[in-house]
């Protein structure tokens, strides 16, 4: 089970004293190259090799990563780039960037990695945008209901130039962020145990009426009451217990994050809604990115590019092989380990879904925010733009399909 296994005979105290002699980034970019099964040893050489590699000459920039949840345990279960990004513009700059990764919440959290960017503590940060959502409302933009009919159309709008247009540019304008790159899947209902004996659902109307946990966006918010699923906003310590005791039928997140962020356990269905983005994406501060030289900007756009092309290969591969999001479930993976049921709904339900809250068929619900963020965007109608970019690829895709694009090169 990736890297699960790959970690479980090394305790967290062995973990932290290599931490403590090679620094946390070189130990967990040692631990994120492993394929298979690693030992306290030959994660100690890597770790050792991998720090002398990186700290060979003096870099002329040391910038600070603070990533949300990520740890050396779920790194290769969620593949949302943050380390391969990091080691690639290392090595891309020749170690003229070095970057102090720093995760698993310890500088910064969900909802707070945003400010801590835009504040400078940090330089770089990867958590969701629907989190960020609060610091960036602009993030918003991408969280209008079923206007990404699949995971490849997702890409297909990161590759265009044209998302340098209507979502990079207005947010690094109105909040001084550069939107680097991102995995993508789209969000659904995960339920707790008070489901655990209850049928698999398989009709929209089942859901209704429930209670669940709600993110930071404002948007998946107007989603989640047109299809009656009372959002409800519950700390991310108390989701878990809310889960395992049926005080919430279910929380909104996509099917990585459950496996993750070690929801599996208090979950009973993972319902396939598809109603709005799950972004993990990664953003730097726009102030730090253009004191670098022209060179090094060329580097970090280059090796974000990478990254995306990583993670779009890479994720799609662990939600089959890690998660166990696919039917039928393979063996072994997080969801069949623990006894997590897929339901992925019929066409019919996604459209009776789509038609209850979306800006196509409920413009109304959307008038405000849509104002509001084409304002911010210059003018430009968000919705109906990203919305018609997103159809340019089959609705069937295979989003490992999709052609990576340099999106600032138009």
């Amino acid at each position: 089970m990736g890297i699960e296994n790959n970690l479980g005979r090394i305790s967290r105290r062995d973990l932290f004293r290599l931490a403590g002699q090679y620094g946390m980034s070189s130990t967990l970019m040692a631990a994120g190259t492993f394929g298979g099964a690693m030992s306290l040893a030959n994660l100690a050489n890597a770790a050792e090799s991998t720090y002398e590699k990186r700290f060979a000459k003096e870099a002329k920039h040391t910038l600070k990563f603070g990533a949300a949840g990520f740890n050396a345990r779920n790194l290769l279960i969620e593949r949302a780039g943050a380390l391969e990004f990091a080691r690639d513009l290392e090595s891309r700059t020749d170690g003229e960037i070095r970057i102090e990764f720093v995760g698993d919440n310890q500088i910064c959290g969900q909802t707070s990695c945003v400010e801590k960017a835009q504040q400078g503590i940090v330089d770089i940060y990867a958590a969701s945008t629907q989190n960020s959502a609060g610091g960036a409302p602009y993030l918003n933009v991408l969280d209008y209901a079923y206007m990404f009919p699949g995971r490849a159309s997702q890409y297909h709008f990161l590759y265009s130039p044209e998302s340098q247009r209507i979502l990079r540019d207005p947010l690094e304008k109105r909040h001084g962020l550069k939107f680097l790159f991102s995995h993508c899947e789209l969000r659904g209902i995960q339920l707790g145990l008070g489901w655990e004996d209850k049928p698999t659902v398989t009709k929209i109307e089942e859901l209704f009426g429930t209670k669940n946990r709600v993110t930071g966006t404002q948007l998946g918010r107007i989603a989640m009451q047109a299809l009656n699923l009372n959002p409800v906003p519950v700390a991310w310590e108390e989701t878990l217990d809310g889960l395992k005791q049926g005080l919430i039928d279910g929380a909104e997140t996509w099917a990585s994050a459950v496996a993750y962020a070690n929801m599996s356990p208090v979950v009973s269905q993972s319902v396939d809604l598809k109603f709005f983005c799950g972004t993990e994406h990664t953003s730097m501060n726009a102030g730090v990115f253009d004191s670098l030289s022209g060179e090094l900007q060329d580097a970090v756009l280059e090796s974000s590019y990478w990254a995306q092309t990583h993670v779009q290969a890479a994720n799609e591969a662990a939600l089959v092989k890690t998660v166990g999001h696919s039917d039928p479930q393979l063996p072994g993976t997080i969801f069949a380990e623990n006894n997590v049921r897929n339901a992925f709904l019929a066409d019919d339900q996604i459209k009776m879904a789509e038609e209850m809250c979306s800006p196509e068929f409920q413009p109304d619900l959307w008038t405000d925010w849509r104002e509001r963020l084409n304002k911010w965007a210059g003018g430009i109608d968000t919705y109906q733009e990203i919305y018609d970019i997103a159809r340019q690829v089959p609705a069937d895709m295979k989003p490992e399909n999709v052609e990576p694009r340099r999106w600032w090169k138009a």
